[in-house]
């Protein structure tokens, strides 16, 4: 089993310093970068969207629940919707759902064309196989993940505010005074770096997954589920390290 472990762990390291070396033509690499752009971050806003106001209306309904009856000024909603989502809710929640999004979707795509033997097809031609399927789905993660999370949060705290603020829990002066109440903008960064790490080990390990698939369609539907449950477990090992490293 450690043996495994290992193997993969050499293959995967194998395969990204391939992805990342000097590319054959750049504007090629361009094209497709600006492409899985637009399929990551567009294609990705809505539903990152959607479940960013409802982290926010619940985590600030809960804690309305909490603080109901206690001494704690009921404006610490707002302070508390705000460092929750900033540090832990809007990065870690949005990257695990775009690791089922994005992350089945590149380990489809790469081990469909491996099972159709475009890749061979492609290396035969001296093409850079993972460098041109893999390099590009990196940075564009790495580049609009980010902005991903960074929506998430915005909206996120807009969301608290329609769940509380119209319900008669608090008033609108009360609520953002929380926002704005002991900001520190060292959470920013801390959300910055987690997005950041997070973005790379989802694209790059369901890419992994797809680029060594074996086998007919059963296999690529496991690689396809293996690449979101893996995804997922270094995630959340991510964010536990990264808490205890920098916090």
């Amino acid at each position: 089993m450690n043996f495994k472990i290992l193997t993969h762990f050499g293959r995967y390291l194998i395969m990204m310093g391939t992805a990342f070396s000097r590319p054959e033509k750049t504007s090629m690499y361009y094209k497709e970068t600006m492409r899985q752009m637009n399929d990551i971050g567009v294609g990705s806003l809505t539903i990152v969207g959607l479940i960013a106001v409802f982290i926010g209306a619940v985590t600030a309904v809960q804690f309305a629940y909490q603080l109901d009856g206690t001494l704690v000024p009921i404006y610490y909603i707002g302070y508390i919707v705000r460092d929750s989502t900033i540090i832990e809710l809007a990065p870690t929640i949005t990257c695990l759902v775009l690791a089922g999004k994005v992350g089945s979707n590149i380990a489809a795509e790469i081990g469909g064309m491996r099972q159709k033997e475009h890749i061979d097809a492609m290396e035969i031609m001296g093409v850079n196989t993972a460098a041109y399927l893999i390099m590009p789905k990196v940075v564009a993660a790495l580049v609009v993940i980010p902005l991903l999370v960074a929506i998430a949060a915005f909206v996120s705290v807009f969301g608290g505010y329609i769940a509380v603020v119209p319900a008669g829990y608090m008033s609108h002066e009360e609520y953002i005074q929380g926002v704005r109440s002991f900001f520190d903008s060292y959470n920013i960064f801390l959300m910055f770096v987690k997005a950041t790490v997070f973005a790379y080990l989802l694209t790059s390990v369901s890419a992994y997954q797809g680029y060594y698939v074996k086998g007919g369609s059963i296999e690529l539907g496991q690689a396809s589920t293996n690449a979101v449950v893996f995804s997922d477990i270094l995630i959340l090992l991510a964010d536990y390290l990264i808490a205890v490293l920098l916090t």
